[in-house]
């Protein structure tokens, strides 16, 4: 009976959690995507706010449009982020685990270490690149639904709304990893968010 337990869904799952637990006590794991993420997020929103306000400048009149620029733009710099990312904490990784084979003489290719650090080099990457795709399609949401709210100009009010109001709660979140206040984090960010509206309402004028 013990052994049919093992099998099922929720005991797969609980060990693959463990297992998950024990590689990010090792390789940090949480701590760096954690950064990856607020980081990639962060472009990909000011990246949307580029593209919203450069549109709006330029009286873009057609939600398909501002969808499809800003998600292929978004898919750009997730597909950037996955590769770069990859390989870079491959590379770092890997020659961290060669000095501490070198120092202890032992391949550590298959042990717990190595396998902490392979399983990070790819949720890192996972993480690069999906943070900067899932920022800009919350931000685009209301271009999806433009039909519905009846003026496309709408859909850009309410989508820059949803960038600053992201850009707040990224800062905020980075206020409470800091342990200072929140409030003060999110204002600076949102801070860039403004400075880039501005440049590029210019830039599209």
């Amino acid at each position: 009976m013990a052994w049919v337990l093992r099998l099922t869904p929720m005991g797969f799952l609980k060990r693959r959690l463990r297992q998950f637990k024990e590689y990010d006590d090792i390789a940090e794991i949480g701590e760096i995507a954690r950064r990856y993420f607020v980081m990639n997020a962060f472009d990909g929103i000011l990246t949307i706010i580029g593209v919203l306000t450069g549109s709006y400048a330029a009286h873009v009149e057609s939600a398909s449009v501002v969808i499809s620029t800003g998600l292929a733009t978004s898919i750009a710099m997730g597909i950037s982020g996955l590769w770069g990312a990859y390989f870079t904490e491959a590379a770092e990784r890997k020659r961290d685990l060669d000095d501490l084979e070198n120092h202890t003489l032992t391949d550590l290719s298959e042990t717990r270490i190595g396998r902490a650090s392979r399983v990070a080099g790819i949720i890192v990457a996972l993480v690069d690149g999906f943070a900067p795709f899932l920022a800009a399609l919350v931000v685009l949401l209301p271009f999806f639904f433009s039909v519905v709210l009846g003026d496309i100009y709408l859909s850009y009010y309410l989508s820059v709304s949803i960038a600053l109001l992201s850009l707040f709660g990224l800062g905020a979140f980075l206020g409470i990893v800091s342990r200072e206040h929140f409030a003060l984090w999110g204002l600076k960010m949102i801070g860039a968010g403004v400075l880039s509206i501005g440049l590029g309402y210019l830039l599209g004028r």
